[in-house]
């Protein structure tokens, strides 16, 4: 972990494959330096791969002020990493590599064929190419008296020197898959301040839905509908309703304030617009037809076209009373309180929140407390909602630790 005497080439250590390694690795690669990456998984790039199930999200075209808000809290730490390498740096990278990407209806960018798979593969081709040493199997377990970075391998544990290390280790959400935070504890041995990792982009529970509407809406969509929490403007989406709560891109994307509300208060209450293309004005107009014999079910499916599980929804969550007055009942479409009591577990999350703190870290993301040990990717302290935010955050990160390490070597300015 000290600096060591020159020597030509120089070593580098990165351990982890995922996007922020690969980066970091590449950087010093290119650079000259002899790379030697880690990674605990028997291959590299697997929550990578896994993200690009369904279409892979590389990242997302909207202007940049707002892309930086999307880090929340951490806007202007992460923001600094993006000046370097924004989202139209990383589609030209991407270009770079024979992968074309286009930006889809909702301001996403894809590659051209949908998949991580052939991106990876190019990625890695052009590596190796490089000179980078891949090893996978091969787990991080902190490092020696002597400052030697310990890795247990199929061979048996080695004890490695080397010139600059880049960790590139993940955060805490799905551990299957190789971020499972174990390096938390061996950072905080050294000094290093990490915050607890907590879930981000993650379900939450509800206090219990009645047995009627969990056997009969588990699993739907809710679409169209807005959501709010804490006060804050509505934002529309959808999110689907589960045996125990809610999950899905709408409840993702306000996850961080849902959780912090809960850490606060113990519970937190969303409000949803089960009817978000209609005023308030309106719903109540149309609820105060006269609507004879036919049910309040009928009247609000005939008016409003309010069926369905957002009709359950409405049912659900008001009372007896509400659910007969036509004014009560429609104010209450446009805001029906829902309690949410907790997050789901932490590895059935997309991504965490927590992590190395950006205190610890200089602004080329070296470890203060260990001098030529950078940190990128996830495992740092910062959010962001699904929509390429999170992908884009790990591959600058990389890059920054990456040029931070050869300024560590003399090798750039």
């Amino acid at each position: 972990m000290s600096q060591s005497q020159p020597s030509s080439p120089r070593s580098a250590l990165v351990i982890g494959g995922g996007p922020a390694g690969l980066m970091a690795a590449e950087v010093l690669a290119g650079a000259g330096v002899r790379v030697a990456l880690y990674d605990a998984m028997p291959s590299v790039g697997r929550k990578f791969l896994l993200a690009g199930v369904g279409g892979m999200n590389i990242t997302h075209s909207e202007a940049q002020d707002a892309f930086v808000a999307r880090y929340g809290e951490r806007r202007e730490e992460v923001g600094a990493l993006l000046a370097g390498f924004d989202s139209e740096a990383l589609r030209r990278w991407i270009h770079g590599l024979g992968i074309e990407t286009f930006v889809g209806t909702s301001g996403r960018v894809f590659p051209t064929d949908m998949k991580a798979a052939p991106l990876l593969r190019a990625w890695l081709k052009r590596l190796r190419e490089q000179g980078v040493d891949i090893h996978t199997r091969s787990r991080w377990l902190g490092w020696d008296e002597q400052g030697r970075a310990l890795i247990e391998t199929p061979e048996g544990r080695q004890a490695l020197q080397a010139d600059a290390t880049v960790l590139a280790l993940g955060g805490g959400s799905w551990r299957r898959l190789g971020s499972d935070g174990a390096w938390v504890p061996l950072l905080e041995a050294r000094g290093v301040e990490v915050a607890a990792l907590r879930p981000s982009n993650c379900g939450f529970e509800v206090e219990g839905w009645s047995e009627f509407f969990r056997d009969k809406f588990a699993g739907a969509p809710v679409k169209p509908v807005a959501l709010s929490v804490d006060g804050s403007e509505p934002r529309q989406g959808e999110f689907v309703v589960t045996a125990g709560g809610i999950e899905g891109s709408l409840v993702y994307a306000l996850s961080a304030p849902i959780r912090e509300r809960i850490a606060r208060d113990g519970k937190a209450t969303v409000y949803l617009d089960l009817l978000p293309n209609r005023s308030a004005e309106q719903i109540a107009k149309a609820l105060a037809q006269p609507r004879g014999s036919k049910s309040m079910a009928n009247h609000l499916r005939g008016k409003l076209g309010l069926d369905g599980v957002r009709a359950g929804l409405l049912r659900e969550l008001s009372t007896a009373a509400d659910y007969a007055d036509p004014q009560r009942l429609a104010g209450l479409i446009k805001a029906l309180p829902l309690s949410v009591v907790r997050a789901r577990p932490l590895d059935e999350a997309i991504s965490s929140a927590g992590g190395v703190t950006f205190e610890a870290v200089d602004k080329q993301l070296m470890l203060k407390a260990l001098p030529g040990v950078f940190c990128a990717g996830e495992m740092l302290d910062w959010e962001a909602p699904t929509g390429g935010y999170l992908l884009t955050a790990c591959f600058a990160s990389g890059r920054v630790a990456g040029h931070g390490a050869l300024h560590w070597l003399n090798l750039e300015p």
